[in-house]
Protein backbone atom coordinates (compact mmCIF):
# COMPACT_ATOMS: atom_id res chain seq x y z
CA UNK A 1 0.00 0.00 0.00
CA UNK A 2 1.28 3.49 -0.98
CA UNK A 3 1.99 5.79 1.69
CA UNK A 4 0.91 8.95 0.62
CA UNK A 5 -1.03 12.25 1.78
CA UNK A 6 -4.80 12.29 0.54
CA UNK A 7 -5.91 12.56 -3.01
CA UNK A 8 -9.10 15.04 -3.46
CA UNK A 9 -12.46 13.86 -5.54
CA UNK A 10 -11.86 10.82 -7.92
CA UNK A 11 -14.14 12.61 -10.42
CA UNK A 12 -11.69 16.16 -10.21
CA UNK A 13 -8.69 13.41 -10.75
CA UNK A 14 -10.22 12.00 -13.81
CA UNK A 15 -11.16 15.72 -15.16
CA UNK A 16 -6.98 16.46 -14.32
CA UNK A 17 -6.07 13.10 -16.16
CA UNK A 18 -7.39 13.75 -19.20
CA UNK A 19 -6.70 17.26 -19.22
CA UNK A 20 -4.27 19.26 -17.26
CA UNK A 21 -1.38 16.65 -16.44
CA UNK A 22 -0.77 13.69 -19.12
CA UNK A 23 -1.48 10.26 -18.36
CA UNK A 24 1.35 7.84 -17.16
CA UNK A 25 2.56 5.77 -19.58
CA UNK A 26 2.74 1.99 -19.01
CA UNK A 27 5.86 1.83 -20.64
CA UNK A 28 9.34 1.98 -19.17
CA UNK A 29 10.30 5.25 -17.73
CA UNK A 30 13.43 5.51 -19.51
CA UNK A 31 14.58 8.89 -20.34
CA UNK A 32 14.37 9.52 -24.14
CA UNK A 33 15.29 12.72 -26.10
CA UNK A 34 12.39 14.36 -27.63
CA UNK A 35 12.60 16.20 -31.51
CA UNK A 36 15.45 18.45 -30.99
CA UNK A 37 17.47 16.78 -28.16
CA UNK A 38 15.64 17.79 -25.48
CA UNK A 39 15.32 14.98 -22.88
CA UNK A 40 11.91 13.63 -21.56
CA UNK A 41 11.38 13.11 -18.32
CA UNK A 42 8.27 11.26 -16.56
CA UNK A 43 6.78 12.51 -13.73
CA UNK A 44 4.11 11.32 -11.75
CA UNK A 45 3.08 13.34 -8.76
CA UNK A 46 0.78 12.04 -5.54
CA UNK A 47 -1.81 14.33 -6.30
CA UNK A 48 -1.45 16.87 -8.61
CA UNK A 49 -3.78 19.37 -7.79
CA UNK A 50 -3.06 19.27 -4.30
CA UNK A 51 -1.63 22.61 -2.55
CA UNK A 52 0.87 20.79 -1.08
CA UNK A 53 2.72 19.69 -4.63
CA UNK A 54 1.45 22.57 -6.54
CA UNK A 55 4.64 23.39 -8.07
CA UNK A 56 5.49 20.51 -9.88
CA UNK A 57 2.38 21.93 -12.23
CA UNK A 58 3.28 25.81 -11.81
CA UNK A 59 6.91 24.85 -12.88
CA UNK A 60 5.01 23.84 -16.21
CA UNK A 61 2.88 26.38 -16.38
CA UNK A 62 5.39 29.16 -15.66
CA UNK A 63 7.55 27.48 -18.97
CA UNK A 64 10.53 26.59 -16.10
CA UNK A 65 10.56 22.84 -17.42
CA UNK A 66 11.20 24.36 -21.44
CA UNK A 67 13.57 27.08 -20.24
CA UNK A 68 15.71 24.71 -18.36
CA UNK A 69 15.91 22.41 -20.86
CA UNK A 70 13.51 19.14 -20.28
CA UNK A 71 10.54 18.11 -21.31
CA UNK A 72 8.89 16.83 -18.36
CA UNK A 73 5.30 14.71 -19.04
CA UNK A 74 3.46 15.21 -15.64
CA UNK A 75 1.16 12.68 -13.98
CA UNK A 76 -1.06 12.29 -11.38
CA UNK A 77 -1.51 9.06 -8.65
CA UNK A 78 -5.27 7.90 -8.75
CA UNK A 79 -7.16 6.86 -6.17
CA UNK A 80 -6.87 3.02 -5.49
CA UNK A 81 -4.16 3.09 -8.29
CA UNK A 82 -0.04 2.83 -8.00
CA UNK A 83 1.20 5.15 -5.80
CA UNK A 84 3.93 7.67 -7.44
CA UNK A 85 6.97 6.60 -5.56
CA UNK A 86 5.96 3.02 -6.27
CA UNK A 87 5.32 3.94 -10.02
CA UNK A 88 9.15 5.75 -9.64
CA UNK A 89 10.41 2.35 -7.88
CA UNK A 90 8.69 0.26 -10.38
CA UNK A 91 10.58 2.13 -13.49
CA UNK A 92 6.83 3.12 -14.54
CA UNK A 93 8.30 6.59 -14.70
CA UNK A 94 11.11 8.30 -14.16
CA UNK A 95 10.61 10.37 -10.85
CA UNK A 96 8.43 11.03 -8.33
CA UNK A 97 6.35 13.96 -6.86
CA UNK A 98 6.02 12.69 -3.57
CA UNK A 99 7.01 12.90 0.40
CA UNK A 100 11.05 12.68 1.00
CA UNK A 101 10.32 9.51 3.95
CA UNK A 102 9.98 7.29 1.27
CA UNK A 103 13.24 7.30 0.93
CA UNK A 104 13.42 5.74 4.41
CA UNK A 105 11.25 3.46 3.90
CA UNK A 106 12.97 2.34 0.69
CA UNK A 107 16.60 1.97 1.75
CA UNK A 108 14.78 -0.10 4.76
CA UNK A 109 13.51 -2.48 1.93
CA UNK A 110 17.17 -2.35 0.21
CA UNK A 111 16.49 0.22 -2.25
CA UNK A 112 18.10 2.69 -3.27
CA UNK A 113 16.10 5.77 -3.76
CA UNK A 114 16.89 9.75 -3.45
CA UNK A 115 15.83 12.57 -3.02
CA UNK A 116 17.05 15.33 -5.31
CA UNK A 117 15.57 18.48 -4.61
CA UNK A 118 13.32 19.48 -1.19
CA UNK A 119 9.97 21.95 -2.18
CA UNK A 120 8.21 21.84 1.22
CA UNK A 121 9.20 21.65 5.04
CA UNK A 122 5.81 20.78 6.35
CA UNK A 123 3.94 17.74 5.45
CA UNK A 124 1.00 20.63 4.55
CA UNK A 125 -1.42 18.44 7.00
CA UNK A 126 -3.73 19.13 9.53
CA UNK A 127 -6.14 17.50 11.98
CA UNK A 128 -9.45 18.54 11.23
CA UNK A 129 -11.52 17.76 14.11
CA UNK A 130 -15.27 18.29 15.05
CA UNK A 131 -15.88 20.72 17.99
CA UNK A 132 -17.66 18.18 20.01
CA UNK A 133 -14.31 15.74 19.83
CA UNK A 134 -12.11 18.19 22.27
CA UNK A 135 -8.81 17.53 20.59
CA UNK A 136 -6.59 19.70 20.49
CA UNK A 137 -3.48 17.33 20.42
CA UNK A 138 -1.98 13.78 20.38
CA UNK A 139 -2.63 13.50 23.79
CA UNK A 140 -6.63 13.31 23.18
CA UNK A 141 -6.87 11.01 20.55
CA UNK A 142 -7.22 8.08 22.88
CA UNK A 143 -10.67 6.46 22.28
CA UNK A 144 -11.52 8.51 19.32
CA UNK A 145 -12.04 7.18 15.92
CA UNK A 146 -9.66 9.17 13.20
CA UNK A 147 -9.44 9.74 9.59
CA UNK A 148 -7.20 9.37 7.52
CA UNK A 149 -6.62 8.97 3.71
CA UNK A 150 -6.00 5.21 3.92
CA UNK A 151 -4.54 2.70 6.23
CA UNK A 152 -0.87 2.58 5.68
CA UNK A 153 -0.86 6.04 3.96
CA UNK A 154 1.25 9.14 4.95
CA UNK A 155 -1.52 10.47 7.02
CA UNK A 156 -2.02 7.46 8.84
CA UNK A 157 1.79 7.38 10.15
CA UNK A 158 1.23 10.92 10.89
CA UNK A 159 -1.69 10.08 12.83
CA UNK A 160 -0.16 7.33 14.93
CA UNK A 161 3.24 9.43 15.21
CA UNK A 162 1.46 12.27 17.08
CA UNK A 163 -0.69 10.01 19.31
CA UNK A 164 3.14 8.24 20.02
CA UNK A 165 4.69 11.39 21.03
CA UNK A 166 1.98 12.40 23.70
CA UNK A 167 2.22 8.71 24.72
CA UNK A 168 -0.56 7.17 23.08
CA UNK A 169 -0.55 3.89 21.89
CA UNK A 170 -2.69 3.18 18.74
CA UNK A 171 -4.37 0.61 20.46
CA UNK A 172 -5.79 3.36 22.60
CA UNK A 173 -7.80 4.85 19.30
CA UNK A 174 -9.35 4.25 15.76
CA UNK A 175 -8.13 4.68 12.42
CA UNK A 176 -10.12 4.25 9.46
CA UNK A 177 -9.10 5.67 5.92
CA UNK A 178 -11.76 8.17 4.34
CA UNK A 179 -10.32 9.61 1.67
CA UNK A 180 -10.46 13.13 0.95
CA UNK A 181 -12.44 15.77 -1.06
CA UNK A 182 -16.31 14.88 -0.53
CA UNK A 183 -15.47 11.92 1.02
CA UNK A 184 -13.92 12.96 3.86
CA UNK A 185 -16.08 15.84 4.41
CA UNK A 186 -18.85 13.31 4.75
CA UNK A 187 -17.14 11.74 7.27
CA UNK A 188 -17.19 14.63 9.68
CA UNK A 189 -20.39 15.65 8.77
CA UNK A 190 -22.24 11.65 9.50
CA UNK A 191 -20.05 11.65 12.62
CA UNK A 192 -18.22 8.69 11.42
CA UNK A 193 -15.08 9.80 13.07
CA UNK A 194 -14.13 12.60 15.43
CA UNK A 195 -11.08 14.35 13.44
CA UNK A 196 -9.54 13.83 10.09
CA UNK A 197 -5.91 14.59 8.38
CA UNK A 198 -6.24 16.37 5.48
CA UNK A 199 -4.68 18.98 3.03
CA UNK A 200 -5.81 21.87 1.42
CA UNK A 201 -8.26 22.80 -0.75
CA UNK A 202 -10.42 19.98 1.43
CA UNK A 203 -9.33 21.75 4.53
CA UNK A 204 -10.92 25.17 3.58
CA UNK A 205 -14.17 23.17 2.29
CA UNK A 206 -14.37 22.01 6.14
CA UNK A 207 -14.21 25.31 7.35
CA UNK A 208 -16.34 26.52 5.04
CA UNK A 209 -18.94 24.30 6.08
CA UNK A 210 -18.37 24.33 9.80
CA UNK A 211 -17.70 20.84 10.22
CA UNK A 212 -14.67 20.97 11.67
CA UNK A 213 -11.57 23.22 12.74
CA UNK A 214 -7.81 23.01 12.60
CA UNK A 215 -6.46 21.10 15.86
CA UNK A 216 -2.94 20.60 14.87
CA UNK A 217 -1.43 22.70 12.39
CA UNK A 218 1.14 20.62 10.46
CA UNK A 219 0.37 22.52 7.22
CA UNK A 220 3.36 25.04 7.91
CA UNK A 221 7.02 24.50 8.85
CA UNK A 222 6.47 26.28 11.96
CA UNK A 223 3.49 24.19 12.97
CA UNK A 224 5.38 20.99 11.75
CA UNK A 225 8.23 21.86 13.74
CA UNK A 226 6.08 22.35 17.14
CA UNK A 227 3.89 19.30 16.83
CA UNK A 228 6.76 17.30 15.96
CA UNK A 229 10.08 18.82 17.46
CA UNK A 230 11.53 19.99 13.73
CA UNK A 231 11.02 20.13 10.09
CA UNK A 232 9.46 17.78 8.67
CA UNK A 233 10.36 17.61 4.81
CA UNK A 234 7.20 16.17 2.78
CA UNK A 235 6.75 17.32 -1.37
CA UNK A 236 10.15 17.11 -3.05
CA UNK A 237 11.03 14.77 -6.26
CA UNK A 238 12.22 11.39 -5.29
CA UNK A 239 14.26 9.01 -8.40
CA UNK A 240 16.29 5.90 -8.09
CA UNK A 241 20.10 6.25 -7.19
CA UNK A 242 21.27 4.16 -10.61
CA UNK A 243 18.95 6.49 -12.26
CA UNK A 244 20.17 9.85 -11.09
CA UNK A 245 23.81 8.43 -11.45
CA UNK A 246 23.40 7.77 -15.22
CA UNK A 247 20.91 11.03 -15.79
CA UNK A 248 22.75 13.81 -14.06
CA UNK A 249 22.73 16.65 -16.60
CA UNK A 250 19.16 15.85 -16.99
CA UNK A 251 18.32 16.06 -13.37
CA UNK A 252 19.98 18.97 -12.48
CA UNK A 253 17.44 20.32 -15.68
CA UNK A 254 14.65 19.50 -13.69
CA UNK A 255 15.91 20.14 -10.26
CA UNK A 256 16.99 23.85 -12.40
CA UNK A 257 13.31 24.05 -12.96
CA UNK A 258 11.79 23.24 -9.57
CA UNK A 259 14.06 25.64 -7.67
CA UNK A 260 13.50 28.38 -10.10
CA UNK A 261 9.66 27.73 -9.58
CA UNK A 262 10.25 27.85 -5.63
CA UNK A 263 11.83 30.85 -5.46
CA UNK A 264 8.68 32.19 -7.68
CA UNK A 265 6.79 30.71 -5.68
CA UNK A 266 8.18 32.88 -2.26
CA UNK A 267 8.32 36.37 -4.40
CA UNK A 268 4.79 36.45 -5.37
CA UNK A 269 1.22 36.25 -3.85
CA UNK A 270 -1.39 33.28 -3.30
CA UNK A 271 -3.48 35.36 -5.58
CA UNK A 272 -0.74 35.12 -8.24
CA UNK A 273 0.05 31.40 -8.01
CA UNK A 274 -3.15 30.72 -8.03
CA UNK A 275 -3.64 32.61 -11.00
CA UNK A 276 -1.20 30.57 -12.99
CA UNK A 277 -2.48 27.01 -12.16
CA UNK A 278 -5.37 25.38 -14.16
CA UNK A 279 -8.99 26.46 -13.57
CA UNK A 280 -9.84 23.03 -12.28
CA UNK A 281 -7.57 23.42 -9.43
CA UNK A 282 -8.67 26.45 -7.79
CA UNK A 283 -12.24 26.49 -8.47
CA UNK A 284 -13.85 23.14 -8.01
CA UNK A 285 -16.57 21.27 -5.72
CA UNK A 286 -14.70 21.87 -2.68
CA UNK A 287 -13.50 25.57 -3.54
CA UNK A 288 -13.95 28.34 -5.02
CA UNK A 289 -11.04 30.50 -6.36
CA UNK A 290 -11.29 32.89 -3.60
CA UNK A 291 -11.53 30.14 -0.59
CA UNK A 292 -8.35 28.80 -2.68
CA UNK A 293 -6.19 31.93 -2.35
CA UNK A 294 -7.77 32.48 1.15
CA UNK A 295 -6.28 28.86 2.41
CA UNK A 296 -3.14 29.05 0.29
CA UNK A 297 -1.80 32.53 1.91
CA UNK A 298 -2.39 30.96 5.12
CA UNK A 299 -0.56 27.59 4.59
CA UNK A 300 2.05 28.80 1.43
CA UNK A 301 5.00 29.26 4.95
CA UNK A 302 5.10 25.22 4.22
CA UNK A 303 7.13 25.69 1.04
CA UNK A 304 10.90 26.19 0.86
CA UNK A 305 12.49 28.70 -0.94
CA UNK A 306 15.72 27.28 -2.74
CA UNK A 307 14.90 23.43 -2.70
CA UNK A 308 17.70 22.88 -0.14
CA UNK A 309 16.87 19.60 2.47
CA UNK A 310 16.38 22.19 5.64
CA UNK A 311 18.98 20.98 8.67
CA UNK A 312 17.71 18.49 11.16
CA UNK A 313 14.48 17.49 8.55
CA UNK A 314 16.14 13.88 7.67
CA UNK A 315 16.29 13.16 11.32
CA UNK A 316 12.86 14.60 12.03
CA UNK A 317 11.50 12.09 9.50
CA UNK A 318 13.30 9.21 10.46
CA UNK A 319 12.29 9.62 14.02
CA UNK A 320 8.92 9.73 13.09
CA UNK A 321 9.49 6.07 11.07
CA UNK A 322 10.76 4.77 13.98
CA UNK A 323 8.34 5.65 16.74
CA UNK A 324 6.02 4.23 14.36
CA UNK A 325 7.58 1.18 13.44
CA UNK A 326 7.50 1.72 10.12
CA UNK A 327 11.46 1.28 9.95
CA UNK A 328 13.47 -0.76 12.89
CA UNK A 329 16.94 -1.39 11.15
CA UNK A 330 19.46 1.30 10.89
CA UNK A 331 19.49 4.01 8.36
CA UNK A 332 22.33 5.77 6.14
CA UNK A 333 20.39 9.43 5.78
CA UNK A 334 23.10 10.56 3.66
CA UNK A 335 21.98 8.12 0.63
CA UNK A 336 18.46 9.37 1.18
CA UNK A 337 19.00 13.12 -0.36
CA UNK A 338 21.12 15.21 -1.73
CA UNK A 339 21.32 18.66 -2.09
CA UNK A 340 24.04 19.20 -4.78
CA UNK A 341 21.48 19.27 -7.45
CA UNK A 342 19.79 22.39 -5.21
CA UNK A 343 23.04 24.35 -4.30
CA UNK A 344 23.93 24.19 -7.84
CA UNK A 345 20.98 25.58 -9.02
CA UNK A 346 20.81 28.34 -6.81
CA UNK A 347 24.81 29.04 -7.46
CA UNK A 348 24.13 29.08 -11.37
CA UNK A 349 20.70 31.81 -11.33
CA UNK A 350 22.56 33.68 -8.88
CA UNK A 351 20.04 32.50 -5.94
CA UNK A 352 20.27 33.68 -2.45
CA UNK A 353 19.62 30.82 -0.48
CA UNK A 354 18.21 30.91 3.08
CA UNK A 355 17.94 27.37 4.21
CA UNK A 356 20.34 25.45 6.44
CA UNK A 357 21.30 22.59 4.64
CA UNK A 358 21.24 19.14 6.02
CA UNK A 359 24.23 17.69 6.77
CA UNK A 360 25.12 13.88 5.50
CA UNK A 361 23.44 12.78 8.96
CA UNK A 362 19.96 14.64 8.22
Amino acid sequence: MSRRPATVAASLLAVLALGAVSACSSNSGSTTASSGGTPTVKLMVGGIDKQIYLPYQLAQNLGFYKKYGVDVQLSTEQDGGVGAEEAMASGQVDMAGAWYNHTIEFQAKGKAVEDVVQLSGAPGEREMCTKKSGVTSGADFKGKTLGVTDLGSGTDTLTQFLAAKKGVKTSQFHRIGVGAGSTAIAALQNGKVDCVMTTQPTVAAIQKKGVGTSAIDLATTQGATAAMGGAYPAASVLARTDWVDAHKDTVQKVVDALVATMHWINSHSAADIANKLPVSFVSNQLVTKADYITALTEDKGQFLPDGIMPAGGPKTSLATEQLVGNVKGSVDLSKTFTNDFAVQANKTEGFKTTTTPAGPTG
